[in-house]
């Protein structure tokens, strides 16, 4: 089960720090777009469509990345109180409950709405040049099955953590501070949530 956790972070881990880059291409569209259009008067064509759906890959993208940091919002306060064992039934039936019916009507509805975007070539309707917007609903299904497989890391993760007592290690990659700070003075996040 190890081996299936660290290569599916790894994949989520890559795939993340891959769309990360679109950050740059972002802003140096932004910069380019606020140039043309403030100081030579001459507006783009694209920068608008270009932002969008950027940033919407880089938000859809991430989502796996973020799961496997731990990186996700939860309520620490009462979590971080609890006990190994109890942290990953929760997390386990929380899971089931939640995450998987979700991230199961992402993968489906995704699919579907990419096909039937990528059938029709569909373009963006927010511009002239009719930028093609498909590849971005293609997107949303790779998204979901990122998820997906991320999910099933997660529940791996969980099953050890209520066998073994504490959480199989994650990879480190940025950390906050107040997480960086309680490791610093010996009080060690739990494996869930960092």
């Amino acid at each position: 089960m190890l081996a299936f956790i660290r290569t599916i972070d790894y994949l989520s881990e890559t795939i993340g720090r891959t769309f990360g880059w679109t950050v740059l291409v972002l802003t140096a569209g932004t910069c380019y777009e606020v140039f043309k259009r403030y100081v030579l008067n001459d507006p783009t064509d694209w920068a608008y469509d270009m932002s969008y759906m950027l940033y919407g890959a880089l938000f859809l993208m991430s989502g796996a990345y973020a799961l496997a940091q731990g990186a996700h919002v939860r309520g620490d306060f009462i979590y971080r109180r609890w006990t190994p064992r109890t942290q990953a039934k929760v997390d386990l039936v929380l899971y089931i409950l939640f995450y998987f019916p979700g991230v199961l009507a992402l993968v489906f509805a995704g699919f579907f709405y990419g096909l039937d975007a990528a059938r029709i070539q569909e373009v963006s309707v927010n511009s002239p040049v009719g930028v093609p917007v498909w590849p971005l609903k293609m997107i949303i299904f790779v998204a979901g099955v990122t998820l997906l497989l991320q999910g099933l890391a997660e529940v791996c993760r969980c099953l050890l953590c209520i066998r073994d007592g504490r959480w199989p290690p994650r990879g480190k990659d940025v950390v906050e501070m107040d997480v960086a700070l309680r490791e610093q003075h010996g009080q060690h996040s739990d494996g869930g949530a960092a």
